[in-house]
């Protein structure tokens, strides 16, 4: 079929092709194809507006704005603009989180017979006294006591 059905009136063809959608978020704004850069929620209960950063998700109850409508928007008489720092640069991963994420991969990377008997100890593993519990690669440790 190759993205054609056929009706009383002939052959139809999708309003939008694939090969046109594009993933990135756009502002909600009528006629603006510009991408999102701000998310804008409103708290009906506090009567104000929040401007912030761009959600990770779109919610339907949210509105996604440009960098120009996000600067120019105003709020109805009696409510309150507020805006909440929004970085407009792409966001990077920390060293935190690569350290973090390399770490991870190390680990599930590494067999677990090698890895138990690298713990030493009965059994093959030493037991930690902060772990109250394991899932996998994952442990659970309890706070240290101040």
């Amino acid at each position: 079929m190759g993205g054609l059905r056929e009706s009383r009136r002939g052959p139809l063809k999708s309003a939008v092709p694939s090969n046109l959608v594009s993933p990135v978020r756009r502002c909600s704004r009528t006629a603006c194809g510009r991408p999102a850069v701000a998310t804008l929620t409103y708290v009906y209960a506090d009567s104000t507006a929040v401007l912030g950063p761009l959600a990770t998700y779109a919610e339907p109850h949210c509105y996604d704005l440009c960098a120009e409508h996000s600067e120019r928007l105003t709020a109805p008489r009696g409510w309150e603009v507020v805006r909440l720092a929004v970085d407009t640069g792409p966001a990077r991963p920390s060293s935190d989180d690569l350290e973090a994420l390399a770490n991870a991969v190390r680990e599930a990377a590494r067999p677990q017979e090698r890895a138990a008997g690298a713990q030493g100890g009965p059994g093959g593993r030493e037991a930690d006294p902060r772990e109250v519990a394991r899932r996998g690669h994952l442990r659970v440790l309890r706070s240290p006591e101040p």
